[in-house]
C-alpha cells in the first residue's frame, strides 16, 4: 500500500486531535458518512493512541484506513503499528522515523518546510509529503516548490480552514487536511464542496 493508494480520488484529510476514544469514533464516522475517508489521529500523547486504536478499529469494520499522526519516534511507530494504523504522519523530516515506518509496513508522510527537506525526503523515497506548516508558508511556497520537485505530491497541514483550503488545492496541492476547522460545526457542514474538484 502505498499514498497513492491512500489518497486516491480524496483531497481532504481529517485530523482528529485532543479527542477520547468515543468521541474520535463520532467525529470519524460523522466525517466518514459526510464522505471524508482519509483520517488521522495524532499520537503526541500515550492517551492518544487509545483514541487511534478506536478509530482504526471501526474504520476496518468500513474497511477504511487510518494513519497515526505526529510520529516523531521510533516507540511511536510501534505504537502505531501496534493500534493498527496504516500509515504515519510526522510534522518534521526524520529518516530514521520513515526508515522505521517503512520497515513496520506502513507508508511515512514526513512534513517539510524547506526545498532541503524536500530534496532529503525525495532522495530517500518519499514521495508524499506534508506542507507543514501551511498557512505560514502559503500556497505560493507549494507551487514554487513544483518547479524543481514536478513529482512530488504535496499535503497541505496546519492552519488551513474551509475557506483557505482551496487555494492550496489551486496551487498544486494535491490534499489539504483539516484539523481545528473540524471542531467548528459550521465549518463542518461546508466540507462537502472541497471534495470535488
Amino acid at each position: 500500500m502505498t499514498f497513492d493508494d491512500i489518497f486516491a480520488g480524496h483531497r481532504v484529510m481529517a485530523v482528529l486531535r485532543g479527542l477520547e476514544p468515543g468521541k474520535t469514533v463520532e467525529v470519524a464516522t460523522a466525517l466518514w458518512d459526510a464522505g471524508v475517508t482519509v483520517l488521522e489521529v495524532p499520537i503526541a500523547t500515550t492517551d492518544a493512541v487509545a483514541s487511534l486504536r478506536a478509530v482504526a478499529d471501526a474504520a476496518g469494520e468500513r474497511g477504511l484506513r487510518v494513519g497515526a499522526g505526529t510520529v516523531i519516534t521510533v516507540e511511536q511507530v510501534r505504537a502505531a503499528s501496534d493500534a493498527n494504523a496504516q500509515y504515519t504522519v510526522a510534522p518534521g523530516l526524520d529518516l530514521d522515523i520513515l526508515a522505521a515506518s517503512q520497515a513496520a509496513g506502513m507508508p511515512h508522510l514526513p512534513g517539510v518546510g524547506t526545498a532541503t527537506e524536500v530534496q532529503r525526503a525525495w532522495l530517500a523515497g518519499a514521495r508524499w509529503l506534508k506542507a507543514f506548516p501551511a498557512a505560514a508558508l502559503g500556497p505560493g511556497w507549494i507551487s514554487a516548490l513544483h518547479s524543481p520537485f514536478p513529482e512530488v505530491r504535496f499535503v497541505a497541514t496546519g492552519g488551513l480552514s474551509i475557506a483557505s483550503a482551496p487555494r492550496f488545492l489551486d496551487a498544486g496541492a494535491r490534499v489539504v487536511a483539516l484539523g481545528a476547522a473540524l471542531a467548528d460545526p459550521a465549518q463542518r457542514d461546508q466540507i462537502g464542496r472541497l471534495l470535488t474538484p
